[in-house]
């Protein structure tokens, strides 16, 4: 299969990280719902790559799983920071060098700290952005903590993201 080569890409083949490569047809808004359902996988195994900031304004990412969002009052408490807002997708797209809706936590222009629900490790396998809108890689979650440092949090919201 032709799949993109990435920023995301170029650092799994480094690092000698299995992955299966997935394409589909992007549609804007469309989201992990869209996603998983063009792969035919459990929205909740999709991983959402998310750019935050503090209050302070230091930008940090979230991976949480497709069918929850981020409660920022939780992140912030854990945080110990007033608050935390959501990066605009401008912000977003300089700090990552990735297009919001093709954010992967791979091949990171500037070094970001990366947080991952804790739950996501219970998951046999992952399916998370590659780097281009339209384009997951399956892994195992392990890979996360050694090679993103992933930190594991409970911030977990059960509200839909509409």
């Amino acid at each position: 299969m032709n799949y993109p080569i990435t920023p995301a890409i170029r650092v799994l083949r480094e690092r000698k990280v299995d992955f299966d490569p997935f394409l589909y047809e992007y549609v804007e808004n469309g989201g992990t719902k869209h996603s998983a359902d063009s792969l035919g996988v459990d929205e909740h195994s999709v991983i959402k790559t998310l750019v935050f900031e503090t209050a302070e304004k230091k930008p940090l990412i979230v991976l949480q799983h497709g069918d929850l969002q981020v409660s920022t009052k939780e992140l912030a408490r854990f945080l110990k920071t007033k608050s935390v807002t959501p990066a605009t997708p401008e912000r977003a797209n300089k700090l990552t060098g990735y297009l919001v809706g093709g954010t992967s936590p791979f091949g990171l222009r500037t070094k970001i700290h990366i947080y991952a629900e804790s739950t996501i490790f219970d998951l046999d396998r992952i399916w998370i952005n590659g780097g281009k809108r339209g384009f997951l890689v399956a892994i195992d979650p392990a890979v996360l903590k050694p090679f993103l440092s992933a930190e594991p949090v409970t911030v977990a919201s059960q509200h839909r993201e509409r």
